[in-house]
């Protein structure tokens, strides 16, 4: 399994300086196939951490910096080591966040779940914990879903993740999907070895959880940006050098300094 994360040690949890608190967001893909049972299979996932003010004015999050893991499969076998690893991921997010965030979290935890040899416990409990989020004595940490916890910030009726962050004024161009799809992309990885095709996988997924760790803490009041927030250009400040397909002129076109 291919885990990438940028503080060099998979799954660290970053530090909390005092006055602040962390926001954990998730987001995981898999393969989608509705007419079998238990046919939907994880493959990827990413986490986002940021360290957001307790208290206080609400934070330029345009400015924000923010560390980040990614674990994709080498193959198809790596199924159950990836759900492992994501629920080792969950459980420091469950012990150390004060906020976690997904858009339609629901889903993700259930394809985990649903795809495990053995139920893994912390998912488990993040599903009734989701269920429960709404609760007057729902626990900490408090649960986000960007698809169906924001609607007082929206105007429009579709909940995608991409139609969410336009009326939120996030600009989140997504050109690793331009002339394909995420489908047809994680086969040219797992059939042929096209490390481009995983690389722009891992990016999109990357950004949905990064965009979704926006939209919460906007919806909850703990940050703010200037309308038009390029999440590329984050992604290429905050990703670094982690993934050629960055530096290819598709995605370098969408970005302010791509001279």
């Amino acid at each position: 399994m291919i885990i990438t994360s940028s503080s060099g040690e998979p799954g660290a949890v970053p530090a909390c300086p005092p006055g602040t608190t962390l926001l954990a967001s998730v987001d995981v893909e898999w393969t989608k196939n509705y007419r079998v049972t238990n046919g939907n299979i994880p493959f990827c996932y990413s986490v986002v951490w940021l360290a957001v003010p307790s208290s206080g004015t609400p934070m330029n999050l345009g400015e924000a910096p923010f560390s980040w893991t990614s674990a994709y499969v080498e193959n198809p076998a790596e199924t159950q080591d990836l759900i492992a690893s994501a629920e080792d991921a969950l459980t420091r997010i469950v012990d150390h966040a004060g906020l976690i965030a997904g858009h339609q979290l629901c889903s993700d935890l259930a394809v985990l779940a649903r795809a495990a040899d053995r139920p893994p416990r912390t998912v488990a409990g993040l599903r009734t914990s989701w269920h429960q989020r709404r609760l007057p004595e729902c626990a900490r940490p408090l649960i986000v879903d960007t698809r169906y916890d924001i609607g007082h910030l929206l105007a429009g009726a579709s909940r995608r993740l991409v139609d969410v962050c336009g009326e939120l004024h996030l600009d989140v161009t997504q050109p690793e999907l331009r002339g394909t799809s995420m489908t047809a992309l994680h086969r040219r990885w797992t059939q042929a070895d096209d490390v481009e095709a995983r690389e722009k996988i891992t990016v999109l997924n990357l950004r949905h959880s990064l965009s979704t760790a926006l939209a919460a803490l906007r919806a909850t009041g703990t940050g703010h940006w200037d309308p038009g927030l390029n999440v590329n250009e984050m992604l290429a400040s905050g990703l670094g050098d982690a993934f050629g397909w960055m530096k290819a002129p598709a995605f370098r076109a969408l970005l302010e300094d791509r001279r």
